[in-house]
């Protein structure tokens, strides 16, 4: 099952107490299905427990009967029609709701939202009919289709308005129909939170830290690898240089100070320069200098010589 069916499962069992939260589930649901125009027309939904709910919806607050058929695929898939019989009944569906049949274009009215717990039931609703969510280990985005463009930014425009959200929902065009969409993770998990799918919210977080740990600790596995291979790197230029004074004129030709610290980088390779200040007791500033004076030291020397 995906992320989205495992939401609109979550969601599909809450019941709502108040007629109004009721109302205005119902309302999200009629008014984004396809079902919800004066024209008979037909909804197609992939989940049963969705259709039977649109059913339901058109039953109860839209005053109608509705008709649900199952469509078998060419595979073992199976699919929902959802339709409005009778154009007097769709009329009436649509005046349920303080819509008008001559309406040119599709609004969505506020004064079916009558209370302050009203707007998440509604939105519970049209994700439900609507709605569509990533799955979190994949990405994050949410989004609403809708085949009209009006009723599109009417929605952004009431997600935004939402004082107990913080989100910013972006409207596109998509084929014929709008499509709302968030796509940053905060806002994903807000909005599922405040719709009801809490539990799926709580996964989403989950694999959210899941994946900026993973990712802070690759990024300090990186950052160490590389400052190895940096200090291996380093330290092989000078195991060759300090070779090279020991083939040519030996390491006696040396300072004391040089043949010192020489002396710890070729008993310690994979010594860093912190380390090696702490051995000599020096800065690692000192340790540095030294080791540019070697490395300048055996550059000078001829190609070929021999010890004294």
């Amino acid at each position: 099952m995906s992320f989205a069916s495992e939401c609109k499962r979550e969601l599909l069992k809450i019941e709502n107490r108040k007629p109004c939260c009721i109302r205005a589930e119902h309302y999200g649901l009629l008014l984004f299905s396809r079902c919800f125009s004066p024209l008979e027309a037909q909804t197609v939904c992939e989940n049963g427990a969705v259709a039977r709910r649109l059913a339901q919806a058109a039953a109860v607050s839209g005053g109608v009967y509705a008709e649900v058929r199952t469509r078998l695929g060419r595979r073992s898939d199976s699919s929902y029609t959802i339709t409005v019989p009778g154009e007097d009944a769709r009329r009436a569906m649509l005046g349920a709701f303080g819509h008008d049949e001559m309406e040119t274009v599709l609004r969505l009215r506020r004064e079916n939202l009558r209370n302050e717990c009203c707007p998440a039931s509604f939105l519970r609703g049209v994700f439900l009919i609507c709605g569509t969510v990533t799955d979190p280990n994949k990405g994050y985005r949410l989004e609403f289709t809708t085949p009209h463009g009006a009723l599109a930014e009417d929605l952004a425009a009431l997600l935004t308005s939402l004082p107990a959200l913080s989100v910013s929902p972006s409207v596109a065009k998509r084929g014929s129909g709008s499509v709302v969409y968030l796509k940053e993770s905060a806002a994903v998990e807000d909005l599922l939170t405040y719709i009801g799918a809490v539990n799926a919210a709580m996964t989403a977080m989950q694999i959210k830290m899941y994946k900026e740990t993973y990712n802070n600790l690759n990024r300090v596995s990186n950052f160490e690898t590389a400052n190895l291979d940096k200090t291996y790197s380093a330290s092989s230029k000078q195991l060759a240089a300090i070779a090279r004074i020991y083939d040519t004129v030996g390491i006696g030709a040396l300072p004391e100070d040089l043949r010192e610290t020489a002396a710890l980088r070729l008993e310690n390779p994979e010594m860093s320069l912190r380390e090696m200040s702490e051995r000599l007791s020096i800065s690692r500033s000192g340790v540095n200098h030294r080791i540019r004076r070697i490395l300048e030291f055996a550059g000078n020397l001829p190609e070929t010589g021999e010890k004294p």
